[in-house]
Parts: C-alpha cells; structure tokens; sequence
C-alpha cells in the first residue's frame, strides 16, 4: 500500500521516528510553511504556528490535519469545512502543566494562599484543575463559565460580577472565539477591570488576544490590579513590551510547555491521524523516550519548615516561574526561540516528597505529587 505523505511542524517533539515506516515524513518551521509544501501532501501535524485556511490549503490533498495542542484558534473551522477536510485537535493534553504554571504563579506571591478567592474564568480542561490547585492551596474557589452553566444548570458557577467583586485572584483559561453566542475575543476590558477587587492579581495563561492589553496596563498603573501574571499577548511574538515590564511575571507562551504535556499532545496527534487513516498499531501510543526531570526528582522537605513554606518549596522544586520571566524580560526579542528551545518540564506527577509534615503531605498528594 503507497504511503500517505505527512508535513509535520518540525518542533513537535517525540515525533521524529515514529510514522516512517507507514508514512513519508516531511519536517518544516510551522511558521513558515507554504502552501506548495503541503500541495502534495495527505495530512498535516501542526501546532498554533501553522496558520491552516484556504490560502494554505486550497487545491492541495490534505484531507486531516492534527494539531498538538489544546488551542485550535489557528484552524479556521469554515474554510477547513469547504475544503472537507477533518481536523482534530488535542484536548487537556498540557491541562496539568498549566495547573503547574498556575500553582507556582500563586506560590510566588508573599505570604500563604490559604484563605484568599481564586476567581476562575473558563472551566474546560484546564480549568478544571487550576479549581483543583486552589482547592488544595486552601482558596475558596469562584468558577465562571457561561456555556458550561447554560448547559449544566447555575448551580456551583458565579457571575463575572461575583469574581469581579470577591476574586483576590483571577485566572483566565479561554478559548478564543471571535463570534457567536459566547465571544472572547477582548471579552477583559475597561470596563471589567474598573470593576474589580482593588488589590487583584490577574493571570492569563490562555489567550492574549482575550484581553486589552491597553486597559490592562492602565489598571496595573492606577494599582487597581496590583500584579499580573501574563504567559499569552497579543501579537506574540511582537509582543507589548511596556506590558511584558509592567507584569510581575512574563513568560513566552510556555505554560502548557511540560514535556509531560509535549508527550501528551504529540500521542494524540498520532492517534487520531492514524485512526482517521486507517493504520493499524497506534490505538495506544505514546513516546517510550520522555527524558527525566533535569534536577532530582526527589523533593527532601525540612521538618522545622512551616507547612505553607513546605508547600512553597516542592511546588517551585518543579518549576519556578521566576526563571522564565527573567529569560523572557531579558531576551525579549527571542521570544519564539525560548519557546523552540524549551527546557525539560516535568510535571508534579514526577517527584516524590520526603519529609513533609502531615498537613503539607495531603496538599502536595492533592496536588498529584508522590508523598512518601
């Protein structure tokens, strides 16, 4: 049987090796894919820098296209739909690296968690356990989501009025839509930030473009919103630098960026590729070769720590936020390459704790960590 011919974004890891033997393989920049590379091609495995429209794909073979990640704001739903070409995208595959991202967002502020509101607005994949994470650091957790509440009934979700009004903290988990009945396309503007708590600290991890950017600097100037920690812009990568500085923390679109959430995305990029195609053997994938955490995977808590302080050093033992935001605010114009060249992430799952107190040890198991 004649291979089908698969143009694959050249940064998606765990993938090289894999499909060669029953497909022929061409690796490209996603960014800077043409529509002549992929005019012979069967399918497509992408990420968000491969814009997928009728410009890139009108008169080519493609009939699937995978993308690896969560996002799908760079398929353009009603050209792929005239084109009848099918597309799948990679649900809650890097859910928990964000969560990740978000509990050290939070444990990099001073003093303890506990206590304070954590504000949630859109509660898919990843919201879900960003709710979890506060949960377990002891918040009252706010969750809003319009179109899971038409759905579901109001029971358990607050109004945007109500985050605004009690959130200490407010996490946006969006996707962008620019039409129809729920659109989030700057749906964070003016008027939503003179609204909220004074004192508030804003985190976006999910799309730039949900939010103004100019009414956001405007709230960090008038101390409205007191900090804010940004990984998405608009823009990106010609990103808004006055914003980048303003932000306690800015990082390149990485929070999703775990090799645990890598492995995850790139596994189901090639089910789904494979099942539409009919090729037998990868039901159950997933890369054999996801390398260890690059410090020690055992987390050695001191007793005399208070167990907030325990808490604090774990979460950040796996990741601290701090390190990106420095590589971010002092290499701004390389901005794709700190993303392309992105460091072994491994996520909570990962470590075992050791010498934690009673209290401690059922936040960090909460929290997906090993407790010994």
């Amino acid at each position: 049987m004649k291979k089908i011919k698969i143009v694959a974004d050249d940064r998606i890891p765990f993938l090289r090796g894999v499909l060669d033997d029953v497909a022929e393989m061409v690796y490209l920049p996603g960014a800077k894919t043409t529509a002549a590379d992929v005019r012979n091609a069967d399918a497509l495995i992408t990420r968000t820098r491969t814009i997928c429209n009728k410009e890139l794909l009108e008169g080519s073979q493609v009939k699937f296209i995978a993308t690896a990640t969560i996002g799908f704001d760079h398929i353009n739903q009603k050209d792929m739909s005239s084109l009848g070409i099918v597309w799948r995208n990679a649900p809650g595959c890097n859910a928990a690296s964000v969560a990740q991202y978000v509990a050290s967002s939070l444990l990099s502020f001073p003093g303890s968690r506990a206590g304070a509101v954590l504000g949630i607005i859109g509660v898919g994949n990843v919201g879900k356990l960003v709710a979890k994470v506060g949960s377990a650091l002891g918040m009252r957790v706010l969750l809003n989501d319009p179109p899971r509440a038409e759905a579901e009934g109001p029971n358990g979700f607050s109004s945007l009025e109500e985050i605004q009004q009690q959130a200490d903290f407010i996490s946006l988990h969006v996707p962008l839509e620019y039409a129809g009945k729920y659109p989030t396309f700057k749906m964070l503007g003016k008027d939503f930030f003179a609204g909220v708590k004074p004192g508030v600290v804003f985190m976006n991890s999910s799309r730039g473009e949900a939010v103004d950017g100019e009414a956001l600097k405007n709230a960090l100037k008038s101390g409205r919103v007191s900090a804010t920690v940004l990984d998405v812009w608009e823009n990106e990568p010609d990103i808004d630098r006055e914003l980048m500085t303003l932000a306690r923390f800015s990082t390149p679109h990485i929070a999703g960026y775990s090799t645990d959430g890598k492995a995850n995305g790139t596994a189901m990029s090639v089910r789904s590729l494979t099942a539409f195609f009919g090729i037998p053997g990868f039901e159950d994938f997933f890369p054999q070769n996801v390398p260890q955490a690059l410090n020690s995977d055992t987390i050695f808590l001191d007793e005399r720590m208070s167990d907030a302080e325990q808490i604090r050093r774990a979460v950040l033992h796996t990741y601290n936020i701090a390190d990106d935001d420095w590589k971010l605010k002092s290499f701004t114009e390389q901005f794709e390459k700190l993303r392309g060249n992105y460091p072994i992430r491994r996520e909570f799952t990962s470590y075992t704790v050791k010498g934690a107190s009673s209290e401690a040890g059922k936040v960090l198991s909460a929290l997906g960590f090993k407790v010994d």
